[in-house]
């Protein structure tokens, strides 16, 4: 009946380690892809800027166990606080899966807090350096999901539609792989942006814009998503769209408090 949609079955492993019988899954390649790719892409912003290697490798300590934290942390406290609350070790299974993007957003801005205060950078350079390559480290990690046929979409009878086979045979949307190839084209303009235009923005504006372009693609993609949890049927937005209410938010005052700067600076006369 559904013979010309999408039929999507495919391992989440890719093949297990001889010996010690270890899979390797396609979801934690792209983690480990996202991680060694943003390290490439931004050890070439530091050296342009003049930063060293060992201030970069800091950074991306803090980043990796901030994202790892925040994303399991935000799984269970968003999506199912009362289980994890009371099996409190329950929490420290992140290889049995379950981690939340939101969280992941919270924990590399709270990294990056860390980090300032021990080396003493500015947070919002920082922040303004790390949203060119969170696009690309969001695009591999959705594209994880796809290959774990997890985080389905709702049933449509678009042509481009998947049948999820391991999970029913409706055709549903591929919601992972549109917010992954947004992420990637939104990787493409933020380094075009850093490379072409940095000079002409003030302090937390690629910061703001990234956050206003990203979470209003999250907020959107999630009306073509089944919901995570059962609870939230009962809401009229789900719990990832009110998650990324207050990140527009921010990424709006940030973008607007980083123009009036700019135009203040312009405006002032040369002393």
């Amino acid at each position: 009946m559904f013979q010309n949609f999408i039929h999507w079955n495919p391992s989440p492993e890719i093949f297990t380690i001889p010996g010690i019988d270890w899979p390797v899954r396609w979801y934690g390649l792209m983690w480990a892809l996202s991680f060694i790719g943003s390290h490439f892409i931004m050890n070439r912003i530091y050296r342009t800027e003049g930063r060293t290697e060992k201030d970069l490798d800091i950074l991306t300590l803090y980043i990796i166990i901030g994202t790892v934290a925040g994303a399991r942390l935000g799984h269970c406290l968003f999506y199912d606080p009362a289980y994890y609350l009371s099996h409190p070790l329950d929490i420290l299974k992140v290889y049995e899966g379950g981690l939340a993007s939101h969280g992941g957003a919270i924990g590399i801005l709270a990294g990056m807090w860390l980090y300032c205060r021990k080396t003493k950078e500015s947070l919002l350079w920082v922040f303004d350096k790390i949203v060119v390559v969170a696009p690309l480290a969001a695009a591999l990690i959705r594209f994880g999901n796809l290959m774990n046929s997890e985080i389905i979409g709702k049933p449509t009878d678009v042509p481009w539609a998947f049948v999820f086979e391991s999970v029913d045979k409706l055709p549903r949307h591929p919601a992972q792989l549109y917010e992954s190839i947004f992420c990637l084209i939104l990787f493409f303009v933020m380094y075009y942006l850093w490379k072409n235009k940095r000079h002409q923005f003030g302090p937390g504006f690629m910061f703001g814009l990234m956050c206003v372009l990203l979470f209003t693609e999250r907020f959107i993609d999630e009306f073509f998503k089944e919901n995570q949890e059962a609870f939230e049927n009962a809401m009229t937005l789900n719990m990832g769209q009110l998650l990324s209410i207050p990140f527009v938010i921010i990424g709006l005052f940030m973008m607007w408090r980083s123009t009036k700067l700019i135009n203040t600076t312009k405006e002032s006369p040369s002393a």
